[in-house]
């Protein structure tokens, strides 16, 4: 006799017995049994109605309520008792909570901008300031006192104190300070060495910059003033800087990371230009320099067309008037250069926007138009992607912030963050690892450097959620 017969085989089977579920058409997934336990956490054959949706309790896949929609708010009803605070819900939607640590602060945000006097001395202290912020999240200053170049990391975001170090004395005359942090993470700072009117630079060997290697990029008459610094897409950097003797606007491409050596290029020699030069990265990856004509009172902008900046375009963004002392450039988050600059005719801060990457046409509008402002003004993209800008009041002799409506800053609010006795000129303007500005600059009658760190993106002061 056979021991087994193929299925095939068999003859005269009752209709519905080929499926291989003798009539069954579905089965519930809580009636299959001896599940593996790992297969509770997938949804298995779990159907929710169109009101559900599939919830995960912590042991097996359930149908439940989707809860609020997005934007709209429900009151649970829950609340913590006295000395305990909310640390979250569980899987149910029960709130939790959590005993006060007796080390624990409860934080809410300050109105105020925290005002640090940095450094007291020795003699004149803050001139020429260029700020930027480190790998390691903490702005470095670089800046001029008593004849000498110094570099000062912050202790904090905030800045409320720092840890100086004596870059190099520099002698009698102006040094035009520019730091930038290095592919290296390390500081670079362009300079001017007023002894011998040459163009330098100091590469610091530690983030505090205690220890340095100093070179000198260009020896060939007065050169070096109004000196801009900033990396390229290849990793080094690149220096903008003034050449006095032949009235030229001048670069200097670094060879190295620490830029032991530069090459230099002539970028314009039309009149005597060159002056208060400011140069960043555009979105071609190519240095985008903005400078004063002094020849035709003219704001000006030049840009490279390759790294080194040997090949470059000029154009004359503003004529209107004595337009271009004291530029700021930068790149918006649209992707084109923004250039603050000083209006001397009327005493104006202005912006011109570029309307596209090599700058060759742009719009231009007074950002703030109260008179006597806008002179050592510096600009940077805040954590809004709109500009703020850090100028000078002279007429009431006050540090003074424009936050930009839009992106091409067709107008600006500006504000007072610091108005005892006489500050706001050399001003330096960055934006912290916080996401907050951060200026540095020098009070006259102090005689010392000053740093402001705002409270809120727009550095409105004493401004508080209700």
């Amino acid at each position: 006799a056979a021991a087994s017969v193929e299925w095939e085989n068999i003859r005269n089977r009752p209709a519905g017995l080929d499926d291989g579920d003798d009539g069954l058409t579905s089965v519930g997934w809580s009636d299959i049994q001896n599940k593996p336990s790992e297969l509770n956490t997938t949804l298995g054959g779990l159907v929710c109605g169109s009101s559900e949706i599939a919830i995960y309790n912590g042991s097996t896949w359930v149908c439940g309520d989707p809860g609020p929609s997005p934007g709209e708010y429900v009151s649970s009803g829950q609340s913590c008792g006295p000395g305990l605070i909310a640390s979250g819900f569980d899987s149910t939607g029960n709130l939790e909570c959590a005993a006060i640590a007796s080390g624990d602060e409860v934080p809410f945000l300050r109105g105020k901008h925290r005002v640090t006097t940095l450094v007291i001395g020795p003699g004149d202290a803050g001139f020429w300031n260029s700020v930027t912020v480190g790998d390691d999240g903490l702005p470095v200053i670089a800046y001029e006192a008593n004849e000498s170049l110094y570099l000062a990391q912050c202790d904090d975001v905030t800045c409320a104190s720092a840890t100086v170090s004596l870059i190099e004395a520099t002698g009698t005359g102006d040094l035009h300070a520019s730091v930038i942090i290095g592919t290296d993470g390390l500081p670079l700072i362009s300079y001017r060495s007023s002894s011998n009117a040459d163009l330098k630079i100091a590469h610091c060997q530690t983030v505090d910059c205690a220890t340095s290697a100093k070179a000198i990029l260009e020896s060939a008459g007065n050169v070096g003033e109004f000196s801009s610094i900033a990396i390229g897409t290849d990793g080094l950097g690149i220096i903008s800087y003034y050449d006095r003797t032949n009235g030229n606007l001048k670069v200097a491409h670094c060879n190295t990371t620490s830029c032991s050596s530069a090459a230099v290029t002539t970028v314009d020699s039309t009149g005597d230009v060159g002056r208060h030069t400011s140069i960043t990265i555009g979105s071609d990856g190519f240095a985008l320099i903005s400078y004063y004509d002094m020849s035709n009172a003219d704001l000006k902008v030049a840009h490279c067309t390759n790294l080194t900046c040997s090949t470059s375009t000029v154009e004359t963004i503003d004529s209107a008037g004595d337009v271009g002392r004291r530029t700021s450039i930068a790149i918006g988050i649209d992707g084109r250069g923004l250039i603050s600059y000083f209006d001397a005719t009327s005493n104006d801060l202005k912006v011109a926007h570029c309307t596209n990457i090599s700058c060759s046409s742009s719009t231009f509008s007074s950002a703030v138009t109260s008179g006597g402002v806008g002179d050592w003004n510096s600009m940077t993209i805040g954590a809004d992607g709109r500009a703020i800008i850090s100028y000078y009041d002279s007429f009431n002799g006050a540090l003074e912030i424009a936050h930009c409506a839009d992106t091409l800053c067709t107008s600006a609010t500006g504000i007072d963050v610091d108005a005892t006795a006489n500050v706001g000129q050399h001003s330096s303007i960055t934006i912290g690892a916080d996401g907050l500005p951060l200026i540095v600059y020098h009070d006259i009658i102090s005689r010392n450097l000053k740093v402001v760190h705002c409270s809120n993106t727009r550095c409105v002061p004493n401004m508080r959620n209700r």
